[in-house]
Parts: structure tokens; C-alpha cells; sequence
């Protein structure tokens, strides 16, 4: 059997070029990106400016009091990862949660569910150590959006709707901000701009030109703004507006525990990847702090399913029932190890070696059958018992999806970040931006949190904080249980290739999505196709997908559907019925529903050429709002 051929036809082309290349979840933050490029800046400097115009243009989906993560190469060198996400603060203890607010879980809403913000300190970060552009430059692009406004889309406009009674209620600061004086959101394609953060935005520039007066290096120009956020007015204005009580998802009012000192302790770094070397090419991924290991164990796992049955690409092929089936099932054994035994590694004995062996990664694989599993099976690793919150006991849980939130409802505000309702219907609260310059430097980040409708807006800021201690369980017996300095274990995860054979270093290829715990599993599709089945970026975006709904979720209220599958229409009615003959529980979604990728790339250009490389491009045509750029 072969693998299913890449189709004619594409939605655009996979873009390619000499100079360099953006792509991104909106098409303003990959302008902002290329222009920074055309400029002389380096991809560092092109991702920084795109990350601030995202927080912008994409409010529903991140914004600046929440979090990040990416990996990056500077050219010719290692991989590293980009590290945003910040811990839970020093007041986010279990006692104060259970015994003080009375709370069974972390709210998905309100500050209570806020960990420290690491994007902004992030960002900043990336721009210092391999940036070449001033701080005034690449804020540019969104201080302008900020001040003079930007075309609102469509997206942010129900997002308001979706949730203006809960802003009216209860977030009175929130419903200032995004609605007008008669309580309407704004029109799609309406101008919208947001004083405040711009006035953040130019007071972080002005304390970084203070130290340039004071004839201080570009660093530590970069690292006074740093300051600025962490110790200035941005933390003195957080810590005094979340000692005010406010509205949480349980429906209840909290005040926060954030303090301007968890703002100051916190700082982003980076990191070493975890790989895992996958039909010649080297996969990076975070730590097990995040879930990015998930998708190197579902690599794993597809290898040993094909060396017990001696299998060459048919299991590995997205487009057919087969294909779909073996593949979900690696999905829900690699998950099952995620729920039972990721956590911040500061933290937690993770045993990340063994689950990525290849023996364990054949025990894990000889638990596929011919028809889906409606268990969660976490396994072993070093005959260590798998801990599973309680929710694991039951068989699942009907709670309240965004779909069936009402105008008002309290809990309207408390679904989290990005995955699709029993209906098959999507929704998002992250973005993902990309760029590969011509020195070969590549960048791929995730920024996500603080989206306006997860806590009421701070007014002086023009944000509010994010939502990720929704990922921690108020339960000793787990590895991710709520500790004060732990990084919640974020779904956030972009992926960054290069070849696995030393000496090919002109090969890199990077991509990511929105999506929350569908993260991994709508990339995994586009890896098989484009690293196995030879198939274009373009193509392997556009091709149909899945994803299953057979694990714990990530976000309150914290459900798990037993053999559940959401696909898209496109894959077929020959090729579901299949699937449903197969036990799973097939959800349905639109033809164009699922995924929100965009990745870049380099290769060598060829012998006897001035360039040694070649750059392209390719962005999502799902929502229409995804767009590459490049020459």
C-alpha cells in the first residue's frame, strides 16, 4: 500500500524566495514581521514586532498579560527553546484555593486562574539576546495599531458578543474597553484602537531610551524596559486592581492572589529542546513542562506500531480510515501519558527518557487494536504507577461547552483556550507566527493567554491576565497539582525540524497552530504528509483533519469524551463510516474547521548559486485570517 498521493490542487501556493519569510495566524502581524525584515532586521527582530501587533489585532486570542512559548535557531546553531510561560505566584497555594475560596477546581475565568504574565518579559527577552533593532522600532508597528486603530475582524467581534452581558454584569472595566456607550460591540472591519496599551507600550520605550541617554548598551537599553514591566507600573497596576473582587467562572466573586513581586520574580530564558529523530529528521519540542514531548511520543509510537506489524507507510497515511485509526490511537496513549506524568520538571521527577524509548514506546503500541479504545491507559514507565487526577475514574463528564453558553451566563467567560465543541464547532484563543530570514535564522512561537474574555480588563493597562493555572488540579496525588512557582503545564506547542544526519544544517523547517490540547494532533497530520508522504507545506495544511477527544482536557471544566474523534467533512463519508465501524465516536465538523497552522522553512538552494538557501511559506486558509509572506 502507498502513501495517498498530495493532491493538484492547493487553496494558494507554498511560497518561495531568496530573502526570507513570515507566516502567521493574521495577516497584519505577518506584515509587520516581513516589513521588519525588509528593513535589515532578523527574523528575532521581525518576531518580536509580530508578537506585539498579535496582542493587538488578535485580543481574543492573546494579549499581553498572558504567555508564550517557541523555539528558535540562531543560524548554524542549536536549537533552543523559547521559555514564557510564567509560574503560578507565591499566593496560589492549595490551601488558600480549597480552604479560603472554597474552590474544587482553578476557575477558567478571573484572576484566580491567572499564572504570572511571560510573553511581554518573553518577548523582550528574544529582542535582547539575538534582536538587533531598538525597542522603539519593532513596538512600532503595534503602539501605531494601538493609537490609530486597526480593521476589527469578524473573529473578535462574536468573541465580544459572545460574552458583552458578562461584561456588562459583572467586568464593568472590559465592557469600557470593547463596548461603546450604548453597550454594542464594534462593527466587523470598524476601526478599534486601545489607548491604553499603547501608553503601556510607549512607556516601556521611554524607559529604555532613558538608559540609552544614561550611555548604556542596547541589552541593557532592552533590559530597563524589562524592568519597567516587571517592578514599574505595569506590576504596581496589576497587583492593585486583582486585590479587588471580581467575577470568576464558577460564578462567584474572587479577589486575585497576583502580587508585583511575582511580576519581578519571574524571568524568561531559554532552554534546552527535546528531540526525537523521526525518518531523518530531528524533532524539537519544549520540555515536559509543556506538552510538546506529546507529539514526539505519537512519533514514537507510529514507529514501533510499524516495526510489531511490519508496516512500511500505511499506518502513517492521514487520509484513510487505517491511517486515521492507528494515528488517534497513538494520539490517546500519548495524552494518557501527558495527564499522568508531565509536569514542570523543577517540580516533578518527569521520566521523559524512558517514555520516549523505543521500548516503551513498543509496549504503548502493542495496545493498538483494530477498534478504539474508550479507556484512558496511561502506562508505567520504570514500573512507576500512573497518577491520574479523579476525573480519570469516571466515564466522563458532561460539562457546560462553549456552544451551549447563554448571554450572561457566568460561566461564559470560564471556557478555555481553543478546541472544539461537541458540536464540531471551533473556537480560539491563541495565535502562531513563524519567520526564517536570509542569514538563516528561524523562529517559531505560540503566544496565547490573556485574551479579553478571560478576566475583567486592568484600565490603566488595556489588558487583563490570563487563564493557564487552569491547567493545575487542586489534587495532592497529581503531578500537576497547584504549587506557588510551578509553570502550569501549558498546551502551548511549536515544532521546529531539522535534519538528524550532522552536516545538513541548511535544512530547517518550522509550524505550529492554535488549538490548545489539539495543538500536537492537527501537526502531526502535516508532518506525516510533508516528511513521509512528500507533500508540500500548502498542501499538507490544506489536506482534511482530525482530532481525538479521548483524553482528559486541558481546560475547565476539565471533560473527556471515551473514543471520541472529531473530523473534517472532507475526509469522506466512505472513510468515516470506517471509523464508526471501527468504535469511535465520530464527530463531524465542517469542511474547514480544524487547524489554524502556518510554518516556514529553508533548504540549500543547489551548487552554483550566489545563495545558499531557499525560503518558503505557508499559512492556513481556514478563517481566512492566516497569510505567508516573503520573496
Amino acid at each position: 500500500m502507498t502513501f495517498t498521493p498530495a493532491p493538484s490542487f492547493t487553496t494558494r501556493p507554498t511560497l518561495h524566495g531568496t530573502f526570507g519569510m513570515s507566516a502567521s495566524t493574521h495577516w497584519l502581524a505577518t506584515a509587520a514581521a516581513q516589513s521588519v525584515l525588509e528593513r535589515g532586521g532578523n527574523a528575532f527582530d521581525a518576531a518580536v514586532a509580530a508578537g506585539f501587533v498579535l496582542h493587538v489585532v488578535e485580543p481574543h486570542l492573546n494579549g499581553p498579560g498572558g504567555d508564550l512559548t517557541g523555539l528558535f535557531r540562531v543560524s548554524g546553531g542549536e536549537v533552543r527553546v523559547l521559555m514564557g510561560q510564567g509560574p503560578a505566584p507565591a499566593g496560589a497555594t492549595l490551601e488558600h484555593y480549597r480552604d479560603v475560596e472554597r474552590l474544587t477546581e482553578v476557575p477558567g475565568a478571573g484572576a484566580l486562574a491567572a499564572a504570572v504574565p511571560g510573553s511581554v518579559d518573553a518577548w523582550l527577552w528574544l529582542l535582547a539576546e539575538h534582536g538587533t533593532w531598538e525597542l522603539c522600532e519593532v513596538l512600532g508597528y503595534a503602539i501605531d495599531y494601538a493609537e490609530h486603530g486597526h480593521p476589527v475582524h469578524q473573529n473578535v467581534v462574536t468573541t465580544i458578543e459572545r460574552i458583552r452581558e458578562h461584561f456588562v454584569g459583572h467586568w464593568p472595566t472590559s465592557a469600557a474597553l470593547w463596548l461603546d456607550a450604548d453597550g454594542n460591540p464594534p462593527v466587523p472591519g470598524a476601526l478599534i484602537v486601545n489607548p491604553a496599551y499603547a501608553a503601556v507600550l510607549r512607556r516601556l520605550v521611554e524607559a529604555s531610551e532613558g538608559a540609552g541617554e544614561r550611555g548604556e548598551a542596547r541589552t541593557d537599553r532592552i533590559a530597563a524596559a524589562r524592568r519597567e514591566w516587571k517592578s514599574g507600573f505595569v506590576a504596581q497596576a496589576v497587583e492593585r486592581f486583582v486585590r479587588q473582587t471580581h467575577r470568576h467562572s464558577d460564578g462567584r466573586d474572587h479577589a486575585g492572589v497576583m502580587r508585583a513581586s511575582d511580576l519581578a520574580a519571574f524571568n524568561a530564558s531559554d532552554e534546552d529542546a527535546v528531540s526525537y529523530d523521526f525518518r531523518g529528521w530531528r524533532v524539537h519540542k519544549t520540555g515536559p513542562w509543556g506538552q510538546g514531548p506529546v507529539l514526539l511520543q505519537m512519533l514514537a509510537i507510529l514507529d514501533a506500531y510499524g516495526r510489531l506489524h511490519s508496516l512500511d507507510d500505511e499506518h502513517l497515511d492521514p487520509s484513510t480510515a487505517f491511517g486515521i485509526h492507528v494515528i488517534a490511537e497513538a494520539e490517546k496513549l500519548a495524552l494518557a501519558d501527558r495527564d499522568a506524568w508531565y509536569a514542570d520538571p523543577a517540580f516533578v521527577d518527569v521520566p521523559l527518557s524512558t517514555l520516549l524509548s523505543r521500548e516503551y514506546a513498543e509496549s504503548r503500541a502493542g495496545l493498538i487494536e483494530e477498534t478504539a479504545s474508550a479507556e484512558l491507559r496511561p502506562g508505567a514507565p520504570e514500573g512507576r504507577p500512573p497518577q491520574l487526577p479523579p476525573l480519570a475514574t469516571g466515564a466522563g463528564k458532561d460539562g457546560l461547552e462553549e456552544s451551549d453558553a447563554v448571554p450572561g451566563d457566568d460561566r461564559a467567560a470560564g471556557v478555555g483556550e481553543p478546541t472544539v465543541d461537541r458540536h464540531g464547532q471551533t473556537r480560539g484563543d491563541t495565535c502562531h507566527l513563524d519567520v526564517v530570514d536570509r542569514w538563516g535564522n528561524v523562529v517559531t512561537v505560540t503566544p496565547s493567554g490573556g485574551w479579553l474574555q478571560s478576566s475583567p480588563t486592568i484600565p490603566e493597562l488595556g489588558f487583563c491576565l490570563g487563564t493557564r493555572l487552569q491547567m493545575a488540579w487542586l489534587d495532592e496525588s497529581v503531578p500537576t497539582v497547584l504549587r506557588p512557582g510551578s509553570r502550569p503545564r501549558t498546551t502551548l506547542s511549536a515544532t521546529l525540524i531539522t535534519p538528524s544526519v550532522p552536516g545538513e544544517a541548511e535544512h530547517v523547517l518550522t509550524l505550529g497552530t492554535p488549538g490548545g490540547d489539539q495543538q500536537d494532533q492537527w501537526q502531526l497530520p502535516v508532518l506525516l504528509r510533508m516528511l513521509v508522504g512528500g507533500w508540500s507545506a500548502q498542501a499538507a495544511i490544506d489536506a482534511p483533519t482530525f482530532h481525538t477527544t479521548s483524553h482528559i482536557s486541558s481546560f475547565w471544566p476539565r471533560e473527556w469524551e471515551p473514543a471520541g474523534l472529531v473530523v473534517e467533512e472532507r475526509i469522506g463519508p466512505d472513510v468515516i463510516e470506517e471509523l464508526r465501524r471501527r468504535g469511535h465516536r465520530v464527530t463531524v465538523s465542517g469542511p474547514w474547521t480544524l487547524g489554524r497552522l502556518s510554518a516556514v522553512g529553508m533548504e540549500p538552494s543547489g551548487a552554483g548559486t550566489e545563495s545558499p538557501r531557499v525560503f518558503w511559506a505557508a499559512a492556513n486558509p481556514r478563517g481566512a485570517q492566516g497569510y505567508a509572506a516573503g520573496r
